[in-house]
């Protein structure tokens, strides 16, 4: 039998660990192996981590000394953090997580602090930082848009650009634009709904209301980029996997002096017509290499959302591979 131990100063910290009816340490225990148990010592907790396996008990009490620190950091910590850190420390990547960082990106109208909560995360906001133009690639709920408004509501507070201007393809618009009630505005509005979303939590609607009207923020269609030179700017194409490869080329090359450019997709969620080609599919492949452009992947680990949308990633991405196995196999079968 294996045994480590971790000191804990104070009995809040060790509650924070355990989580509500001890939850966190039960799916740490699922997940090595292990048996967790509290005891305590003078002013102090001691967490005792036993079990068969070594390495498991050595892996465990890895996680636990993590939460350790995110529980002296924060009063709360969340549950899809629990799952995360155990996942990188599983995966033989627990030293990644020591690239994470208390660093804000900005602070929302409200005084909340913006931060990389997954390494994947913390890569693509330096990759921003660093390079002019970054593809971010990967599923829902990895933050690849609010982390993009983050990222330029910054370089704006920071005198880095004038102006932030965020741009998606409204191809649903295209289609059923006669059948919306109302102006051109307010028939694209839902199409970007997300992007004013994002803005109102870091700016506040009405210091985003002012800005819109002084030019400094601009939200428009993807269209609506066509001819145009973007200097001193901040842009951002969320939803670029919806972009044709025409549409692609021609918001790449808007870019003007000055300027950074975040392109944001799910290559997974394509809505084109059938038979009709993605621009960020092509472009990934394209511009691949050049300096000064980054390509960052996220995966399902740097889904910050609900678990379940995590596990709902995973089992769409099986189902695919299962299918693309399946055809691949009936092809071959017919001789084709």
């Amino acid at each position: 039998m294996s045994k480590e131990v971790i000191k804990i100063a104070h009995s809040e910290i060790t509650a924070r660990i355990f989580g509500v009816g001890d939850c966190y340490v039960r799916e740490v225990e699922a997940a090595f192996g292990v048996d967790i148990r509290n005891r305590s010592e003078g002013t102090g907790d001691a967490v005792w981590v036993t079990g068969e396996n070594a390495e498991n008990v050595s892996l465990a009490a890895r996680v636990l000394e993590r939460l350790r620190e995110e529980a002296e950091k924060a009063e709360e910590i969340p549950e899809q953090r629990v799952s995360y850190i155990i996942g990188m420390v599983r995966d033989g990547e627990g030293g990644s997580l020591e690239k994470l960082d208390d660093s804000t990106i900005c602070v929302t109208s409200r005084g909340k602090p913006i931060k990389a909560k997954t390494v994947g995360q913390k890569k693509y906001v330096e990759a921003i930082a660093k390079n002019t133009i970054v593809l971010g690639v990967g599923p829902a709920g990895t933050g690849k848009t609010f982390l993009a408004v983050a990222m330029a509501v910054k370089a704006l507070r920071n005198g880095d650009v004038n102006r932030i201007i965020l741009t998606r393809p409204a191809i649903e618009a295209g289609e059923k634009l006669g059948f919306l009630p109302g102006d051109l505005q307010s028939k694209i509005d839902p199409y970007l709904r997300p992007l004013y979303d994002a803005l109102y939590e870091m700016l506040g609607s009405e210091n985003y209301a002012k800005m819109v009207e002084k030019g400094v923020i601009e939200v428009a269609p993807l269209a609506y980029m066509r001819g145009r030179t973007l200097d001193d700017s901040f842009i951002i194409l969320d939803e670029a996997q919806n972009a044709t490869p025409e549409q692609m080329k021609m918001f790449l090359t808007r870019l003007g002096f000055h300027s950074k450019a975040v392109v944001t997709g799910d290559l997974t969620q394509t809505d084109l017509p059938l038979g009709q080609k993605s621009g960020l599919a092509m472009a990934v492949k394209i511009i691949a290499g050049i300096p000064d452009i980054v390509i960052h992947t996220f995966s399902d680990r740097d889904v910050v959302r609900h678990k379940l949308v995590q596990k709902i990633i995973l089992a769409y991405e099986r189902f695919e591979r299962e299918q693309a196995q399946k055809n691949h196999g009936a092809k071959k079968g017919t001789g084709r």
